[in-house]
């Protein structure tokens, strides 16, 4: 189905997505706990050098991202590698506030920022026909590392100090990246397309939108609240699970064993978004997007038994699936690919801003007494406004054609 260079493209993007897992909330969310009593902190106090370290990531991730319209991909693959290696060897050495501040800031940036910026941008400008289910594929090197790494980590943690779990991760980039990038996209250039006939031809006429323009769309704003919704709930979720564990009295090991319902049926939702997307276009699967989310959030808030955590988080995965996909592939079905790196920077920078937001919000909620249920209700009114939002300019999603 895809050609040889195709399929290292979406190789590329498996490794890189997986490995921007090191910089995701979820995985920096199990070693909260480890920090938080190294340096003596509160919920809120974490929460807020981590809200504040994210927000400041995703300012620069709106100029930095922008490069990868202008430098070759290997490259600009081979400086994130670099920058991601140095990031989780500072990790490792956290001993103060400041230097937390600073640790989160370059694993946010370089992790979850240009890591997943870097895959989902160069697959994202390659594929044309089969844009959904190479994104799926891409996306799935993350649902990967979400199924594999919390139990493993939970576990090294019972074994080893924290510190040395980082160090290793930090010498695995360093040796492992440089050499898959070589290897798979060396001769990748900005013109490379999956297929170049005359089956694209309905593509090229369509309008290719800047960044400025996009910036003057009001559809632009109520697709984002939509897309943001899954990554400032997730992540208030992924880094306060201590706290929601121990609200529930669900035990150390539910949270991490439920994490695998939630990365098997992401790698589902991914798998089958993909041909859907191929299908029918993402912007008629958008409205659908955050629905599961919704529930999820009325599950965490209405069920206690420590058996819901499997459907709650499952149903977070489902969101999660149609989320990574349709995050890419809507802004290119509306706007183009010519200026996607300088588009998608701003959405990542966006996404990456939320996950600030969330974290900051939960952490500052559990302070003032909040409880988890009624977190999870104000979190299930923002998805439910912003579903409604959505379903009123559903017919306008709509690319401009010359």
């Amino acid at each position: 189905m895809f050609s040889s260079l195709s399929l290292k493209v979406i190789i590329f993007g498996f490794i890189f997505t997986f490995f921007s897992s090191f910089g995701q909330s979820f995985f920096l969310g199990l070693f909260n706990s480890s920090i938080r009593d190294a340096l003596s902190i509160t919920h809120g106090q974490f929460g807020s050098i981590y809200a504040s370290a994210t927000l400041l990531s995703s300012f620069l991730l709106i100029w930095v991202g922008k490069k990868i319209d202008d430098i070759n991909i290997f490259r600009f693959a081979f400086y994130v590698t670099l920058l991601l290696s140095f990031s989780c060897f500072l990790f490792s050495k956290i001993s103060s506030i400041a230097f937390l501040f600073i640790a989160v800031f370059l694993m946010r940036f370089s992790g979850q920022g240009l890591m997943s910026h870097t895959a989902t941008t160069t697959i994202t400008r390659y594929f044309t026909k089969s844009r959904g289910k190479a994104l799926s594929a891409g996306w799935f090197g993350l649902s990967t590392a979400e199924f594999i790494l919390p139990v493993f980590i939970v576990y090294l943690l019972s074994v080893t100090v924290w510190q040395n779990i980082w160090i290793f991760i930090s010498i695995l980039t360093l040796i492992t990246l440089p050499l898959i990038s070589f290897f798979l996209i060396k001769n990748l250039n900005f013109d490379s397309r999956e297929q170049k006939n005359l089956d694209n031809f309905e593509e090229k006429k369509i309008k290719q939108w800047k960044r400025v323009e996009v910036l003057k769309d009001y559809r632009f704003y109520i697709i984002c609240l939509n897309m943001l919704a899954m990554p400032w709930i997730a992540t208030g979720v992924f880094v306060y699970q201590s706290f929601i564990t121990e609200s529930k009295e669900w035990g150390s090991f539910v949270i991490a064993q439920s994490f695998m319902v939630y990365s098997i049926l992401s790698v589902m939702t991914l798998l089958g978004s993909g041909f859907l997307i191929d299908k029918f276009t993402s912007r008629k699967l958008l409205v659908f997007m955050n629905i599961p989310l919704l529930l999820s959030m009325l599950v965490l808030a209405y069920f206690d038994s420590s058996m819901t955590a499997f459907l709650f988080l499952g149903l977070i995965g489902i969101s999660n699936g149609l989320a990574n996909v349709l995050g890419s592939s809507t802004w290119a079905e509306i706007y183009g690919v010519k200026y996607i790196g300088s588009i998608k920077a701003l959405t990542t920078a966006l996404m990456v801003f939320s996950t600030a937001f969330g974290t900051a919000l939960f952490g500052i909620l559990i302070d003032l007494g909040f409880s988890v249920e009624q977190i999870s209700l104000i979190s299930g009114i923002y998805i439910l406004v912003s579903i409604i939002l959505l379903l009123l300019v559903k017919n306008k999603l709509t690319p401009s054609y010359f």
